[in-house]
């Protein structure tokens, strides 16, 4: 197996520093390693055309390395919610996040019930969230995050980029997993 996982059915995640940018296509180098909200940089990009598509949220039990970073035991279930953000008619970003049912207590119960607005827009304005360290991926046909990430889409890439980090409301932890989408920042 390489260094980026490509014979595993799980991305190997990095820290950025072990990065090698020649690696990493330039048009979503800065997409990747921005620390800022993704959503507002969307945003910004996208204007009106920005939304949110739903594709599923379900209690599910995590991928290994979901639970391992999240300190699930084996066999709890999480709720995975998965998303494309679009910039008009075309897919940027798959996201999927993993919230533990410990973290929807509280006030936030609320990330149970987003719907199709972006789960940035909530974590970002909350004075109590914290950032973990930014883990950085390639990610391969085969892998099932890949599979997840392409579907639909009419000509899938021979790989992506994705970028993950643990989000703590109230001390409260999920975990965030975007991966870019050909195209990505083309308007």
């Amino acid at each position: 197996m390489d260094n980026y996982g490509k014979h595993s059915t799980e991305p190997v995640w990095h820290a950025p520093r072990r990065l090698l940018r020649s690696a990493v296509p330039a048009a979503i180098w800065s997409w990747l390693l921005d620390p800022s909200s993704l959503t507002r940089r969307l945003q910004r990009a996208c204007g009106d055309g920005f939304r949110v598509q739903v594709l599923q949220q379900r209690w599910e039990l995590p991928q290994l390395s979901e639970a391992r970073v999240l300190g699930i035991k084996a066999g709890h279930h999480v709720l995975i919610r998965e998303v494309r953000l679009l910039c008009g008619d075309k897919p940027w970003v798959f996201a999927r996040t993993a919230i533990p049912a410990a973290t929807l207590t509280g006030r936030e119960r609320r990330l149970r019930h987003l719907g199709t607005r972006p789960l940035g827009g909530l974590l970002f304005r909350d004075p109590s969230m914290r950032r973990g360290e930014l883990e950085i991926a390639r990610i391969h046909r085969g892998q099932p995050l890949f599979r997840l990430a392409c579907a639909g889409l009419e000509t899938p890439p021979a790989e992506l980029w994705g970028r993950r980090s643990l989000f703590f409301l109230h001390d409260k932890p999920l975990l965030v997993c975007e991966m870019f989408l050909p195209g990505v920042g083309e308007e």
